[in-house]
């Protein structure tokens, strides 16, 4: 499928989408579902570039923070929990327990003990991304083929050359996987603590909005959330692409055959 075709085909759910919420809001009008004009009015003012350094950018470095000191911590630990088998059968139930606990429920004790600074957004930013990182990478571990590691072991690979030349490569589809819901969760994560408790921050400042019942700048922040998200995520795909384009010349050579 062409790039023009699969652009346009992802472009006409959201056009419908706001050409319908276009029509209705011009038709009968509602303080609660502003027109778009006074939407984009109320974003230029807001996001155009009056908060950005106080509010926008602070709420980025946190994510950033966050979600690599998740992929930091995350994918050696699934990797150890792979290698080390009675390691991993001792510490996954635990891990089962925690990853159980909605992370959105850890921002009042992580604010408790951390305070409302951005140590606290980090960490829950942090945890929210971590689980399905280690998770990912400890099945993509598991599903690596037998006979390449009866080849690596038949050609007497050493321990870290196996982990780092057979192990990492065969499960990084599943761990970018992982990433990429760790990065879902990290961004919900991010505007939620500053929902609960911040002073600055993309959260704090549409909360604060919902408060004086300011529809405008309400609809202004998740217009904001909506491009921030979908732009980390295009990101993130040319990444993974980059990264992992042997895997995909890989697999569209096997299903051209």
């Amino acid at each position: 499928m062409r790039l023009a075709t699969r652009i346009a085909l992802g472009a006409a759910a959201p056009v419908v989408v706001i050409a319908g919420y276009g029509i209705v809001t011009s038709a009968s009008p509602d303080p609660f579902f502003p027109p778009i004009p006074v939407i984009l009015d109320r974003f230029a003012q807001l996001w155009l570039f009056a908060r950005v350094g106080t509010d926008a950018v602070p709420s980025l470095v946190n994510f950033a923070a966050g979600f690599a000191l998740a992929v930091a911590v995350g994918v050696p630990v699934g990797v150890l929990f792979g290698q080390i088998r009675w390691l991993g059968e001792m510490m996954l139930p635990l891990m089962d327990f925690a990853r159980s606990v909605p992370p959105i429920m850890l921002i009042p004790p992580l604010v408790l003990v951390l305070g409302v600074g951005d140590t606290s957004k980090i960490a829950i930013i942090f945890l929210g991304a971590f689980f399905p990182i280690v998770v990912s990478t400890l099945d993509g571990l598991r599903r690596t083929d037998p006979a390449l590691v009866d080849m690596a072991r038949s050609i007497q690979l050493g321990p870290a050359t196996t982990v780092l030349r057979l192990y990492v490569p065969s499960a990084a589809p599943a761990i970018f996987g992982g990433m990429q819901t760790g990065l879902q969760f990290a961004l919900v994560l991010m505007v939620s603590s500053e929902m609960v408790a911040a002073v600055r921050g993309l959260g704090f400042v549409t909360m604060q909005a919902q408060a004086t019942f300011n529809a405008p700048s309400v609809w202004a922040g998740i217009l904001l959330l909506a491009l921030l998200g979908f732009l980390i995520n295009v990101l993130f795909t040319l990444v993974r692409n980059r990264v992992l384009a042997w895997h995909i010349g890989l697999r569209a050579t096997l299903k051209s055959r």
